[in-house]
């Protein structure tokens, strides 16, 4: 069958069925994961004041602009008809308000002691806290208390645009719609007392919203319970003087409220006692008014406004929202809910991810360790050195660029070798190439266009020796490389080796990047994944197996786009033993550009998922299959699939941190991470001979290329999940990566 017609199933339906290229959208919701991810931690942020968030609050501001009225009337202000009018509260008359709430705690046992008591209480609220409390609000609103706006982020609006401080009073009202299908024409503002403490930036705000029909709420006196005096104090500085009424101010919220709880039991005894009532803020709208139209006068400043104040006061505080404004609230809650479950979790992942990661790099470190001392001490050895010759099997489809060099470089092997050039159905005369070069020992085998895992079967099938090497068309060896990397077959238990691939074209950014990466990533991997005996891929670039062991397993499989993990899975599940060879270098071509890179790393990533889903079962089995399913499947999921999809959450709370909480200590532990992760990749450099100053690279690495291989296996991912369909990708190849010396580095 062409590879133009071949394709591979998603996990679930693995099997030989046709290619396809992988639908557009995918790459879309690939990035809308992420968006969604930014957006649910920007809203959880805006609850809790971190994006947005403006601490300033205006004091010894003048009261020039502010008619003298206001500043010396009651601590009811409310415009009707355009004209400011204040009212008092009547003699012997409380009304009891409590803001920054709702509480979960605080405020549930406020309303259990008002219950008790048998008084009502007015509940300033803020709208972040209703998102995330909506029971609450409506347990205040089925008991008869009021509630008022007290902005939906606790900011002091006299520093807000108009745009803003219309959002603060919308975003509250559709919270209050959402949690008790009503709203309000109750206000107060953060941080606002009495009404002689307006100055003339916050008296256009008040202006403002008494034109769109709210009534401003001060206070007469203060309990400054959010100072924890005692309950003596908080009793003390909440009773009016001589009897006067008085709008009272408690908390509900906003921290430690236990002495407000102790005292709000004796306060309103004690104010009873005294032949006083409690009444809501519209109770004492309703009382004014009433009083004012008997005594036929009106407090209002400008021309009399008396019916039309007394035909306000007697309107209720609360409004019955509409329909769409219930919805759009429930809307607004669900959207906080989610954001309320989602982002601790995600930060529970993120330590969990970050213990993962930092215990990853220390097993790497000491299992590297382990593995150079003990692979490189004099004595060590595989057993008698391996002399016979090998076949080398080169599978090539369009490889016209490489192939030159990848024949010519094998033909300087220090080992005998057999090189089989199998040519998938190249059009571009690559078959052609390879015989014009002349070289001894070299068969060119034609087939038609089957894809890479057919050519290798084929090249299998036609090899004379034992021991065959597989290498990528676009993969130069070194002399040493076919001798080393068939010495550990002096070991029978051995089924397969890996050799170390490494970055031929490292001179630009992106292949200084994927150098990096191979020598920190896949090489010191590959050390620790060969001491726990649990290999999960040998590399395409460089490769040996015994032929009868490849045989055994039924070759290699197309079922996957990953044949090198799926037949190095199949082997361990064989009871063949896999090993690292670190001296057996090869140089390859990676991609030149992040188009190609992408289509490179998709590949891998998407076939990685469907060999591990291809050999579940493994996890249940007995005996070396049961070893590796226990032991090397669940270090390839978590270390390949499960930590790098959630690693951007580091970089994500990270930056969000940098720009909305603390820059200083959240941009010093990006570096801590960093600089773990810069002593990680100098040893691994270290291990392999490699020049220290690539390593130069590193932080840019980390801020764009690991990002890109994020959004790769997220979109692996969401393909796999939607049944998506990958058609196997070729990439451009330059040639550029020649015949290496001995030792290069």
């Amino acid at each position: 069958m062409a590879a133009s017609r071949r394709r591979h199933a998603t996990p679930g339906v693995i099997g030989r069925v046709r290619r396809q290229a992988v639908p557009e959208p995918r790459v879309v919701m690939a990035l809308l994961l992420l968006l969604a991810l930014v957006s649910v931690m920007l809203l959880d942020g805006y609850l809790r004041a971190e994006v947005g968030d403006d601490q300033r609050v205006r004091t010894g501001a003048s009261a020039d602009t502010v008619p003298a009225e206001v500043l010396d009337g009651g601590p009811l202000l409310s415009f009707p008809g355009g004209t400011a009018r204040t009212q008092s509260v009547p003699d012997r008359t409380i009304v009891l308000t409590f803001d920054d709430g709702p509480d979960p705690e605080w405020s549930a046992k406020v309303l259990d002691i008002l219950e008790e008591n048998d008084v009502p209480g007015t509940f300033f609220l803020v709208g972040s806290m209703i998102s995330r409390y909506p029971d609450v609000v409506r347990r205040m609103v089925d008991e008869g208390d009021e509630v008022g706006v007290h902005t939906f982020t606790h900011v002091d609006l006299s520093y807000q645009s108009e745009a803003r401080v219309k959002r603060e009073i919308a975003q509250t009202q559709l919270a209050l719609a959402g949690a008790a299908g009503i709203t309000t024409t109750l206000f107060r503002a953060p941080y606002s007392s009495r009404t002689d403490a307006i100055d003339d930036y916050s008296w256009p705000v008040y202006e403002r919203l008494g034109a769109m029909g709210y009534t401003s709420v001060f206070i007469d006196t203060d309990s400054e319970d959010w100072q924890r005096p005692g309950v003596d104090k908080i009793v003390e500085w909440a009773t009016p003087e001589d009897g006067k009424g008085a709008s009272v101010l408690f908390h509900d919220a906003g921290g430690d409220r236990s002495q407000t709880l102790a005292a709000l039991p004796a306060y309103i005894k004690k104010m009873k006692a005294k032949g006083y009532t409690f009444t809501t803020v519209s109770g004492a709208q309703q009382q004014d008014a009433a009083s004012s139209a008997q005594a036929g006068t009106a407090p209002a400043v400008g021309p009399a406004q008396s019916g039309a104040a007394q035909g306000d006061a007697e309107q209720a505080a609360h409004r019955k929202a509409d329909t769409a404004s219930v919805w759009e609230g429930r809307a607004l809650l669900a959207a906080v809910a989610v954001a309320e479950w989602t982002v601790p979790g995600l930060a529970t992942v993120l330590g969990v991810v970050g213990v993962a990661v930092l215990g990853r790099f220390g097993m790497m470190l000491l299992l590297a360790r382990r593995h150079y001392r003990q692979r490189n001490r004099r004595r060590f050895t595989w057993g008698p050195e391996v002399t016979e010759p090998v076949t080398v099997i080169v599978p090539a489809y369009n490889e016209k660029e490489c192939i030159a060099a990848t024949l010519n470089s094998l033909a300087t092997s220090t080992h005998p070798i057999e090189i089989l050039v199998v040519d998938d159905g190249s059009t571009d005369g690559t078959a052609e190439i390879a015989e014009s070069l002349g070289l001894p020992d070299v068969r060119v085998i034609r087939q038609e266009n089957a894809g890479k895992s057919a050519a290798l079967n084929n090249g299998v099938r036609q090899a004379r020796h034992d021991i065959v090497v597989m290498m990528d068309g676009d993969t130069v060896f070194e002399p040493e490389t076919v001798g080393r990397l068939v010495q550990p077959f002096a070991d029978p238990g051995v089924g397969a080796v890996a050799g170390n691939a490494k970055v031929g074209n490292r001179s630009t950014m992106i292949g200084a990047w994927q150098h990096i990466e191979y020598v920190m990533g896949f090489n010191l991997d590959r050390r620790m994944y060969d001491l726990l005996g649990c290999m999960p891929t040998i590399p395409g670039a460089v490769g040996a197996f015994r032929r009868e062991a490849v045989v055994e397993v039924g070759g290699m499989s197309e079922d996957t786009l990953a044949e090198d993990t799926d037949i190095t899975i199949a082997l361990h599940r064989a009871g063949r033993r896999v090993v690292y060879a670190e001296h057996a270098r090869a140089w390859t071509e990676a991609p030149a550009s992040l188009g190609q890179l992408w289509r490179q790393r998709y590949r891998w990533s998407y076939g990685t998922m469907q060999a591990l889903w291809k050999h579940r079962r493994s996890v249940t089995d007995r005996g070396p299959s049961g070893r590796f399913g226990r032991v090397g499947m669940p270090l390839v999921v978590l270390f390949q699939i499960v930590t790098p999809v959630f690693a951007p959450l580091i970089d994500v709370f990270t930056l969000y941190a940098m720009v909305f909480v603390d820059f200083r200590a959240s941009l010093l532990a990006w570096l801590a991470v960093l600089a773990v992760q810069l002593f990680c990749a100098a040893y691994a450099f270290r291990l392999d001979g490699e020049k220290y100053r690539y390593l130069l690279m590193l932080p840019l690495q980390q801020l764009a290329y690991r990002q890109l291989m994020y959004l790769v296996l997220i979109h692996s991912c969401v393909t796999a999940a939607t049944g998506g369909r990958l058609r196997w990708q070729k990439l451009k190849r330059t040639g550029e990566v020649g015949t290496p010396r001995s030792g290069a580095s």
